[in-house]
């Protein structure tokens, strides 16, 4: 049996952290042995941890911010723990865990390294010469790399265009859903206690999102759209599931908005499936990604999508089939298509009945597949590899 080491930086909630756990989680137990290490303070942690079958192992020093002295601890502590636990293959989640893991596997001499690209952290907020030392430091990075998995095919092209890998050493794996959570409707009675929890009637109009309050989902330009609107439609409302470091920001924002009624921020909630029910339209204003679950989702609930054109987002939604997408940053662009959708019923139905099918691809029961497969696939390479260099080493003695 090959003990299999996932490892990612924080189990916050998010699409890659619902990625690493339901693989680990469901990994076939007859070839598989599952292993998840993390950093501490996840909202995920608990839940992690009650997983039956699953080692989960937390690295105090394992943090998502850049700090030398912790991060080489990190290095360190990694590199122990896998020199420990020899594992088959070292599969990284997100760009801190990814850059330490691998490296910490490639001194602990493990045979097979995998990354998962949920997004690169190479943004264009960042400093000119920042990205290009992001850059360099994935290429390098690349160099201990067995293989990568990108969600998007547009990480793919990103990838090659930087020349971090070639072709024929990245697959596309989907980071799949459930989709059976999010096709199950509400009853109208349901729908309608949930959206009176909300402080929102049936015959107004709720526009939503699920996602962290940090500079990646961009919830500042969530407000500002929903400023645009409210201002132009009477009826609309809007609520921000989710937290985090802007939250504070954010929550000034509203109040200098004076839209307190009209928007509000729930935080987090486990009832998304239920919550994606209860609305009109879902509204996404990130300004990078890598393929965000989250619209599988919304898609998968027959809800009219308005999102930023960013990552993968128009291989998840197709333009006026399920919704529209906009330019990153495009508060304008974004105000008018949700106006567009909340003002026509008509047209609000049509998207709603375009959604609800969603390709087997995006199914979280084919992801965990395809990583069998490839974990499959790459011990069985190593293992000709090994016994080719043994068959040219005996035959050079002899």
């Amino acid at each position: 049996m090959h003990t299999i080491c996932h490892i990612i930086t924080k189990l916050e909630l998010g699409g890659a952290q619902e990625v690493a756990l339901f693989t680990v989680a469901h990994l076939d137990r007859t070839r598989f042995r599952p292993v998840l290490v993390c950093g501490p303070d996840g909202l995920l942690t608990t839940e992690a941890m009650a997983l039956p079958g699953v080692e989960v192992v937390i690295i105090q020093t394992l943090c998502r911010e850049i700090r030398p002295i912790r991060d080489l601890k990190a290095l360190i502590m990694l590199v122990h723990l896998l020199s420990r636990l020899r594992p088959s293959v070292v599969h990284t989640h997100s760009s801190k865990a990814g850059i330490l893991g691998r490296w910490a596997a490639w001194l602990a001499g493990i045979p097979v390294i995998v990354h998962t690209i949920h997004g690169f952290g190479i943004t264009p907020t960042q400093p000119a010469l920042f990205r290009h030392l992001l850059i360099a430091l994935e290429r390098f990075t690349g160099l201990v790399t067995t293989h990568w998995v990108a969600v998007a095919k547009a990480d793919i092209e990103a990838g090659l265009r930087w020349r971090l890998f070639s072709r024929d050493k990245v697959t596309l794996i989907r980071p799949g859903i459930d989709p059976r959570r999010f096709q199950a409707s509400l009853s109208q009675v349901d729908r309608d206690q949930l959206r009176t929890e909300l402080g929102v009637g049936r015959e107004e109009l709720l526009v939503g999102t699920v996602a962290c309050l940090k500079p990646q989902k961009a919830p500042q330009d969530f407000v500002r759209v929903a400023t645009l609107v409210c201002s132009r439609i009477a009826s609309a409302r809007f609520v921000l599931v989710g937290d985090g470091e802007l939250r504070h920001a954010v929550e000034e924002q509203i109040q200098n908005a004076r839209l307190e009624n009209r928007v509000q921020i729930v935080g987090w909630r486990r009832d998304v499936a239920g919550l994606m029910q209860a609305l009109d339209a879902f509204l996404l204003t990130s300004h990078w990604e890598g393929l965000p679950r989250v619209l599988l989702e919304a898609r998968t609930s027959r809800l009219p999508v308005v999102a930023t054109r960013v990552g993968g987002a128009a291989e998840a939604i197709v333009e006026g089939y399920h919704g529209w997408l906009c330019e990153s940053g495009d508060v304008q662009g974004l105000a008018d298509r949700i106006c567009q959708i909340l003002t026509d019923r008509d047209y609000r139905e049509l998207l709603r009945r375009n959604g609800g099918i969603l390709p087997s691809e995006f199914d979280i029961y084919e992801m965990v597949k395809q990583y069998e497969q490839l974990y499959a696939g790459l011990l069985s390479d190593r293992k000709r590899a090994v016994g080719s260099d043994a068959f040219h080493e005996n035959r050079s003695i002899s």
